[in-house]
């Protein structure tokens, strides 16, 4: 006799049950894990509330300031550990653990001692009418760009975190004080980073590409080539980050001349070759002659890049974070408008461990997007990706550029996928040509050419970027200034209407 089965599908299997709950409550968790550190934010920032009337308004800031925290680390943070994952570098779980510790580590050591209350002087201050005001119109830039991030995140598109601030604060100053008050000289300059950033960023990493191609990879000792270039390159890549954080990411603890940043990493690329050179002599030893084996000595140097892009994200974007809300609890605390303020510590600690919390919570999405899913990696392309970050943002930082590390990172990775595309497609071409012409002197026409010499191997043009995901990501990008613009003016317009006692 037959015992009784209990399906699978019955409603009242204890199994799925469980299983479906356990299920429901994974995804949840996330999100509870999140609303309970917004909640500890509020609650943490009522503490600093000096004018009682006020603390309504630093009570929101610090909960939006935080929000915004948390979107930058799920969407921005991605870029500076993605390639690396991508090409197998680094596990996505270890990818995260060093992006929160060094993001962290970034914002509380480097974060900056003050900063611009209006985001890259985009608005004039001295326009706005009032404290409150003023108050109310940063709020409401801060929440736009939070939720554009959030928006932007969900959907899968790295954005940048400043185009998102600066298109929030250009939409509150044109609804609070019209045109006028908005910079448009600064304005062009930020509109012409979207397209100088991605294309610089594309055309130095395909350079590096191509170098490293027909430095070691091209040549049939790729272990001789790899012992003489290696160290070169990850010394170019120490000095590249050296003079990265000693310009961007340490400015809060030493600004020097600009021939002290170029001496420092000329000492820094001269340190780096000389410990790396033998090191990479003994590995290789140990290594076949093969692209694969030459690609791991990459490994490392790709974990120490991922790091300090981490360390410099965290010192400089989460300004984008706390700026504003520090301008909201100065002006909140002494009824001034004041175009740079300090950052009070409590402030910063809001926005480190918004980041941290963001990027473990939410940022593996955009990780694998980044990393995995734009074009295929591994370690001498992604190298070229971080290498190519670092020196754009310092050409760009020199001239005065406004960049966005995130279209840089895009740009280069999209720019190693378009070169190896070209390359492998032109390749095609050049055999399928001189196939044809080999067949054309064969006695016997084309038929007698297959038949005679060795057979040519067979190579098909390939799209080796994906078109859909480099679209879609174009479209965000230039869509993310005017949509936090107008979400900011909307949510200003009807915070006036909401908020008993404000100016209408």
């Amino acid at each position: 006799m037959s015992s009784p089965q209990i399906s699978s599908n019955s409603p009242s299997s204890p199994f799925q049950n469980f299983s479906q709950g356990s299920f429901a409550v994974s995804r949840a968790a996330p999100f509870l894990i999140a609303l309970i550190f917004l909640v500890a934010v509020g609650l943490f920032a009522s503490n600093f509330v000096t004018q009682t009337g006020m603390a309504i308004f630093v009570i929101g800031a610090a909960v939006i300031g935080g929000y915004m925290a948390m979107n930058i680390g799920a969407n921005d943070v991605a870029n500076n550990v993605a390639a690396a994952v991508g090409s197998g570098a680094l596990p996505i779980a270890g990818a995260i653990v060093v992006a929160v510790i060094f993001e962290t580590a970034g914002a509380l050591i480097a974060g900056g001692e003050v900063v611009s209350t209006i985001s890259k002087g985009i608005i004039d201050p001295s326009l706005m009418p009032n404290s409150t005001t003023f108050i109310m119109a940063m709020g409401s830039a801060l929440l736009a760009a939070a939720l554009w991030l959030n928006l932007a995140t969900w959907i899968g598109a790295p954005v940048s975190t400043t185009h998102s601030i600066v298109g929030g604060v250009v939409g509150v100053g044109i609804a609070a004080a019209g045109l006028g008050a908005v910079n448009w000289d600064v304005m062009s300059r930020i509109v012409a980073s979207w397209f100088i950033s991605p294309v610089l960023g594309g055309v130095i990493a395909a350079l590096f590409l191509a170098f490293m191609h027909r430095a070691i990879f091209s040549k049939k000792d790729m272990l001789a080539a790899s012992r003489h270039w290696v160290p070169v390159l990850v010394g170019i890549m120490a000095a590249a980050f050296t003079m990265y954080l000693t310009m961007k990411g340490l400015k809060r603890i030493w600004r020097p001349e600009p021939w002290m940043i170029a001496m420092i990493g000329a000492v820094a690329f001269a340190l780096v070759v000389g410990i790396v050179r033998p090191l990479v002599a003994r590995a290789s030893f140990r290594i076949e002659n093969r692209r694969r084996d030459i690609n791991a000595l990459f490994n490392i140097p790709l974990v120490f890049a991922a790091a300090l892009l981490s360390f410099a994200h965290g010192a400089n974007d989460v300004a984008n974070a706390i700026g504003p809300l520090s301008a909201i609890v100065e002006a909140a605390s002494s009824g001034q408008i004041s175009a740079k303020v300090g950052i009070p510590l409590w402030v910063m600690l809001i926005g480190a461990l918004g980041l941290a919390i963001g990027l473990a919570l939410f940022g593996a999405k955009l990780i694998k997007k980044v990393g995995k899913q734009l074009t295929s990696l591994d370690q001498s392309r992604a190298f070229s990706v971080g290498l190519s970050t670092a020196i754009t943002v310092i050409g760009a930082s020199a001239l005065g550029l406004p960049v966005s590390t995130t279209h840089i990172t895009i740009g280069a990775i999209f720019g190693v996928g378009f070169y190896r595309e070209f390359v492998h497609n032109a390749l095609c071409k050049a055999r399928r040509t001189a196939f044809a012409h080999t067949s054309a002197r064969s006695p016997g026409g084309r038929s007698r050419g297959l038949l005679s010499g060795p057979p040519v191997p067979r190579i098909r043009p390939r799209k080796l970027v994906r078109r859909r995901q480099f679209l879609s990501i174009l479209a965000a990008w230039l869509i993310t200034v005017p949509s936090a613009a107008v979400l900011a003016a909307v949510i200003f317009f009807a915070a006036r209407i909401i908020l008993p006692g404000t100016p209408q």
